[in-house]
């Protein structure tokens, strides 16, 4: 095939001097002008890593024949320019990674193989709690209470920066990883520099172990989210295997009303595209509808990817893209060779290209779209802003719902948090400025937040203070109740502290269905706050109109938000500003040098970070009785390869569950229960009941995490209708017990353990200890009817069997009810995997054929090998500690 290098001088009259080289895919035979921009990106990226690439040229030929229904089967290798960490799933990677060290030096290898061969940053921004959301230095309190409880998991983290090449840290209290991602850490064009040759430049693109990643497409950046075993590897230097990118458009028309901000149109969008069905497709926006989004209204849009169910939404480069670029400080001087530069590598949509040809299209018209917001429990389930109230009612236990709406007092309904939170929305000065307004036109009528609601402000980088206090709405925003907490991600993950003083017992006592409101991107059960069952997503003006009228019941379109000092009532409206003011104010208080300060010394942390001690070895010291960092027990290259006949036998089930399982149903976020498992085992260790922190924080101790499995008090098993989440029944005794505890039991017996589910299991965030815990626990098989697309892939890196029901059966239509024994079979050797299910009880046998949700080639190859780091670590180990069984099981 053709050679599509070409070397160039970044100006086409020569005016410089430095001569670059990049990958010109008009000379592959695409028909560029019509081929869809993420497909150009992807093709680029193979064809530039040619030789590293298996099946190169059938790879290269179904890209350029996108049309083509046949050539969606063909997998894809993909190399990201770079790996973006948070802490929560970033610390688990770097304990592997750490773990792999000595398992290599231990069999005779050198441990510095072990080390990232792509740039990677990690962002320290899901650990800080709203502790203290009033009172006196607010930030401080809460930065010490996060260093109090974290101390050592950061000081594992500076050990990995000095010991790892090509790891980068962005220490706590500058922002949430995507927002820092968008202002600062994207580069659009990633130049690799060779002294034989031209500087090599290509897309930045970027592999994250957050599901939120997709935030950069709105800026052109092509990434998505992975789970931290696929990080991993993908920081060794592993491709990423992917099915062909089938790229949907998504057809946008129509211009938005001019009340209504970025938030209630990803809002509708994600219930949209939910409803046509796009898990694990490839999106692109475009049509005339995006002229009218701002770069900062694409971001929030493609924020939301996850909750789509795709795995990326991008947005093209254009202009406004470039003005972005501008705004947050990357230079007017590089920004213009950006511009040329993704010009000439096909990547610039200019106003007069030619819209993709995309084998599917979905038209939303953004014209229809009004006040929105989404709740109670699930991100897809929007409702016009008119129908909330009604929405809530109908999720209320109590009778007193409707009157405690009406009484302006605290009972059924009352909304108990309000935060303005999350990259999702701070990250968007529209909106932020929005709130900030209405905030001051409350303030201004002596409207205040409701006495029972624990307000805060937590915005996603330290720009967004900045911009904020020169407007003078920061204080606006106190006057209403909504002090600064922090910069990082506090509720929007789960970390939204306890609630105000009293609340909690008022709530247990009475029965009370609380709410909270959220400018977030998530609002799944348990995982806001164990004392809250609704949870509603909304932008931040009307989070802050929710605090102000202080219950989920009160109908903010027709009904007063509050009275003035003169008993005048006030509507909702009254307070809300016009675009017109909303646009003046951005342009006068938004400004590049808010983000060249905030970025300036974003790598050198505060004095908590920098006293922090840290080891230089090339081995990590393993602290004996660690509850925060351990050493990985499931990466060995002992571990048995697995047989060409899989079989599971006498299997028992260790939960039923329904849909829309997510990730924070199996492995929750929030905080530890002294009376959970994880909670009891570090009490018997010595650690301080205060100091239990949440399980997010404890994903570098395997001792902690896996006893946090299935413990969401949420959770619905039913195999135990009625009980409390994270139970369940030992059959063999009939016994309900927590989940832990009957694993341990069925794992001491040696018996394996399935667990069954329905559609859309795995959904929600990308953290891979919702594979590690199952496979820790003993479970050899997943039986679902479907599963997103990240888990799925991280039970493959992790052993765990994923298997599908027949089309249109389910557990109810086999008559499964948890008593069950399972056996499976599946025979390596044949190319399309199916498992022979066998299910028998006291009445009867049923049989029947599940797909084996194993995507590509290199997934069946990591499965085989036990997983995907033994697979990566086995091929570091020196000869002749031969990998005789490896090479063999491979020829075969």
């Amino acid at each position: 095939m053709t050679n599509a290098f070409q070397t160039f001088h970044i100006n086409d009259d020569h005016s410089s001097d430095k001569l670059l080289t990049a990958v010109d895919i008009h000379q592959l035979g695409a028909d560029l002008k019509l081929m869809p921009y993420t497909q150009r990106i992807v093709l680029e990226n193979v064809f530039r890593n040619r030789d590293e690439v298996e099946d190169y040229e059938k790879q290269v030929s179904a890209l350029l024949n996108w049309r083509n229904s046949d050539t969606v089967s063909q997998d894809i290798d993909f190399r990201p320019a770079r790996v973006l960490l948070q802490d929560f799933l970033g610390t688990a990677a770097l304990v592997d990674l750490a773990t792999m060290r000595d398992e290599l030096a231990e069999r005779g290898g050198d441990p510095r193989q072990v080390n990232p061969k792509v740039p990677v940053d990690l962002v320290i921004d899901h650990s800080i709690q709203v502790d203290r959301a009033s009172g006196r230095d607010i930030v401080g309190h809460n930065m010490e209470m996060e260093f109090e409880r974290n101390a050592e998991r950061y000081s594992f983290l500076k050990w990995c920066q000095v010991a790892f090449d090509n790891l980068r840290l962005i220490p706590p209290g500058n922002g949430i990883v995507h927002q820092i991602n968008l202002e600062f850490l994207s580069h659009l064009v990633m130049e690799e520099h060779d002294r034989s040759g031209p500087a090599l430049v290509y897309p930045d693109t970027v592999l994250g172990t957050d599901s939120h990643t997709p935030m950069v497409n709105g800026l052109g950046v092509l990434g998505w989210g992975v789970g931290g075993i696929e990080a991993e590897a993908a920081m060794l230097g592993e491709p990423m295997s992917i099915p062909f990118p089938d790229t949907l458009g998504v057809r946008l028309i129509g211009r938005p009303s001019s009340e209504i901000g970025a938030t209630d149109l990803v809002l509708r969008i994600v219930e949209r595209l939910r409803k046509v069905g796009v898990v694990g497709r490839f999106l692109e926006f475009t049509g005339p509808g995006v002229s009218h989004l701002s770069a900062a209204d694409r971001c929030t849009i493609a924020n939301m990817t996850p909750e789509f169910g795709s795995t990326t939404s991008l947005f093209p480069v254009d202009e406004t893209t470039l003005q972005y670029f501008i705004l947050t400080g990357r230079g007017a001087a590089n920004v213009a060779r950006l511009k040329a530069l993704t010009r000439r590598m096909g990547l610039f949509s200019a106003p007069d290209a030619p819209e993709p040809d995309f084998r599917q299209m979905v038209e939303i018209d953004l014209s229809d779209i009004g006040l929105t917001m989404a709740g109670p429990r699930r991100p897809q389930d929007s409702i016009a802003l008119k129908d909330v109230a009604h929405v809530a009612e109908t999720e209320a236990v109590s009778e007193c719902f409707a009157e405690a709406a009406k009484a302006d007092a605290f009972g059924d309904g009352a909304i108990v948090i309000a935060a303005i939170t999350s990259c999702t929305n701070t990250s968007n000065p529209h909106g932020m400025i929005t709130a900030g307004i209405l905030a001051r036109n409350a303030a201004l009528r002596g409207l205040r937040g409701k006495p029972w609601v624990k307000m805060s402000l937590a915005p996603g980088s330290q720009a967004v203070s900045r911009y904020l206090d020169d407007a003078g709405l920061k204080d606006a925003l106190a006057q209403v109740g909504f002090n600064l907490v922090g910069f990082g991600c506090t509720t929007c993950i789960g970390n939204s502290g306890p609630l105000l003083p009293g609340i909690s017992d008022r709530i247990s006592e009475q029965n009370l269905t609380a709410a909270a409101v959220l400018s977030g991107n998530r609002n799944f059960e348990g995982r806001i706050h164990d004392d809250v069952k609704m949870n509603f997503l909304a932008s931040p003006a009307l989070v802050v109109a929710y605090a102000i009228a202080g219950h989920i019941g009160r109908d903010l379109v027709e009904e007063p938000l509050g009275y003035g000092e003169a008993g005048e009532p006030i509507h909702l409206f009254d307070l809300w500003p016009s675009r017109d003011e909303v646009e003046a104010e951005v342009l006068r208080s938004v400004r590049q040098e808010h983000f060249s300060a905030t970025y300036a010394n974003a790598l050198e942390g505060d004095a908590n970070w920098n006293t922090l001690a840290v080891d230089s070895s090339d081995r990590f010291p393993w602290r004996a009785q660690s509850g925060y960092i351990e050493r990985s027990p499931y990466i060995s290259t002992e571990r048995q390869l697995i047989e060409d006949n899989v079989l599971i036998e006498g299997a028992h089930v260790l939960a039923m569950l329904g849909d829309s399982i997510n990730t924070d149903h199996i492995a929750p976020a929030g905080q530890i229960p002294a009376s959970s498992p994880a909670g009891q085992y570090l009490l018997r260790n010595g650690e301080r009941p205060h100091l239990l922190n949440s399980y997010g924080t404890r994903r570098g101790s395997h001792s902690v995490s896996v006893r946090c499995i299935f413990a969401n008090k949420r959770l619905s098993n039913l195999m135990t209708p009625g009980a409390a989440g994270g139970i369940t029944r030992h059959v063999p005794t009939a016994e309900e017990m927590t989940v832990f505890g009957a694993a341990c039991r069925y794992r001491d017996d040696g018996t394996p353990m399935v667990v069954i589910a329905g559609h859309d299991y795995g959904a929600g965030s990308s953290r891979d200890w919702a594979a590690k815990g199952p496979h820790m626990l003993g479970i050899r098989a997943i039986l679902a009817r479907s599963f997103e697309r990240i888990h799925r892939a991280n039970l493959v890196g992790m052993g765990v069997l994923p298997l599908l029901f027949p089309e249109g059966e389910s557990h109810q239509s086999y008559g499964l009810n948890g008593n069950e024994i399972v056996s499976v079979r599946i025979d390596l050797t044949q190319p399309q995997w199916l498992a022979k299910v066998e299910r028998r009880d006291a009445e009867r046998l049923v049989r029947f054929d599940a797909p084996v949700a194993i995507s590509t080639s290199r997934e069946k190859s990591y499965f085989r090998e036990g997983g995907l780091l033994n697979s990566v670590l086995r091929r570091m180990l020196p000869a002749p500690q031969t990998r005789s069984n490896l090479v063999k099981e491979q020829s075969k």
